[in-house]
């Protein structure tokens, strides 16, 4: 079996193309998205193919004292059957179990054979299937295994607040949890206070998480009273992680933040900071063991460039994906026959191997001439330096650099911050336009959709109000 593992806020059409695109043959879900999933079902062009569902109902594993509590009635020792929802046939995942054979299936498994379609955004920025194989997770593994070297196996507790779902999260979390033979923290949300309320109950030893989970925590009043210096060991991934939030965390938890670096196509992990020795804030560190890096250059993507020279960052190893399902067009532009995977970040290396994300290569612009890009990220820094900015973003929109800004309490003018980028910034990297939002549109591991937020603003300037779900405080045109 393949499992296809797919986003968990899936609505039915994206669903049905995922079921379409696999021919999965067996669903499982959980139980209040049974009428997501008849829709979906309903919407497939291959009716053809049955498709078996589970559903899993999570008021089945309450305690006897839990069901109490919440009204519901023991359930009996009922035989195993069928029953229907929203004219949708499906068993229960305990049913399910009961009727499964207990004698292990015949089948070889090859290291080569593949394990996950793991969806994600593609390069074209629409959703592809990655495959990876049970080499290429097995290795991942190892590779981050070893890159902890201090870990005691049997000892630790490992809080994922990431979706297992995510590869992230089912590698980093999942998987290396069950390599360590440690205990696995789950926790169905990210906010704050209940991951250091978690934290104070089951003393995590190490918590892989987002940079925004970070962020929150350094914000939340008394963060020591909850017993975290129980962590050894924080990893960030999934999005840059600000060099102020990482100085931040760790002078509240006194636990050590290291950034690390990956995609889906790579099971996810190419690059982590070491543990000891130089630890350089804002890298993504080294390659992980029998991981190769090179830069080459932005227009061609063959081409090695330097140490010391920004390009695209390309990636080989025993990790990286076997290919997109179903698109081999799309994985000939991105792996080439050697196994080089060009991962669309554009990074420098420095002079001791260590690598720096500067930025997606799909966000960089050239604001004055053909051959010098600029990053948002080069706007970031600088507006993360301002007190009163708690989260800031930068998009470009008509070649113009256009600053989102979620402020603390003490929210600060325009002209302050514009000002401030005046002196710190090139007349061309000056945000044109500075809006402050409540919250930033995010994919459910926390990355910001920069794309959903120039889409905000252009459906505002189309429409002239505001942007949905957002308060602007202050909006401001700078380009005189």
């Amino acid at each position: 079996a393949v499992a296809a593992l797919t986003l968990p806020d899936a609505n039915s059409e994206s669903l049905a193309a995922i079921l379409d695109d696999t021919g999965a043959r067996l669903l499982v879900i959980e139980k209040s998205m049974l009428p997501t999933a008849a829709a979906a079902l309903r919407q497939r062009p291959d009716q053809a193919v049955a498709v078996q569902v589970i559903a899993v109902d999570s008021t089945e594993y309450l305690t006897l004292t839990g069901k109490i509590r919440r009204g519901l009635q023991p359930r009996g020792s009922k035989a195993a059957a069928p029953v229907q929802s929203d004219g949708l046939e499906f068993l229960t995942f305990r049913d399910f179990i009961k009727n499964a054979n207990s004698d292990n299936p015949p089948v070889v498994i090859q290291p080569k054979s593949l394990a996950v379609i793991q969806y994600t955004h593609g390069p074209a920025g629409r959703n592809v299937g990655v495959m990876l194989s049970h080499r290429n997770l097995l290795a991942n593994i190892l590779q981050s295994r070893h890159w902890i070297p201090d870990a005691v196996e049997g000892d630790e507790r490992i809080l994922c607040a990431v979706p297992i779902l995510h590869s992230y999260g089912m590698t980093i979390g999942m998987n290396l949890s069950i390599a360590l033979g440690g205990c696995l923290v789950l926790t169905n949300t990210s906010e704050a206070g209940h991951l250091l309320r978690t934290i104070q109950r089951h003393k995590p030893t190490i918590f892989p998480g987002v940079p925004k989970m970070f962020l929150a925590i350094n914000d939340f009043p008394e963060v020591r009273k909850y017993g975290v210096d129980s962590i050894r060991l924080c990893i960030s991934g999934s999005a840059p992680l600000p060099v102020e939030v990482l100085e931040t965390f760790e002078k509240l938890t006194r636990s050590q933040l290291i950034e690390g670096y990956g995609l889906t196509e790579a099971s996810p992990t190419t690059h982590m900071n070491p543990l000891s020795g130089a630890h350089k804030h804002g890298s993504i560190g080294l390659p992980l063991p029998s991981t190769e890096a090179r830069l080459v250059d932005l227009r061609t993507g063959r081409k090695p460039v330097p140490a010391g020279q920004i390009g695209e960052l390309a990636v080989r190893g025993p990790q990286v994906m076997m290919g997109y399902w179903n698109d081999p067009r799309m994985t000939q532009k991105v792996l080439s026959p050697d196994g080089w995977l060009l991962t669309g970040d554009v990074a420098q290396m420095d002079s001791d191997g260590y690598f720096w994300i500067i930025a997606r290569k799909a966000d960089m612009w050239y604001p004055s001439r053909p051959d010098t890009p600029a990053f948002p990220r080069d706007i970031e820094e600088v507006l993360y330096e301002i007190p009163q900015v708690k989260e800031a973003v930068v998009v470009i929109m008509a070649g113009q650099p256009i600053a989102f800004i979620i402020s603390k309490k003490d929210r600060p003018t325009t002209d302050a911050v514009i000002g401030y980028c005046k002196r710190r910034l090139p007349p061309e990297l000056v945000p044109r336009l500075v809006i402050f939002s409540d919250e930033f549109p995010r994919s459910f591991v926390g990355r910001v959709l920069r794309r959903e937020l120039a889409s905000r603003l252009e459906n505002q300037d189309e429409a002239g109000g505001l942007l949905p779900d957002s308060a602007i405080a202050n909006r401001k045109e700078t380009s005189e």
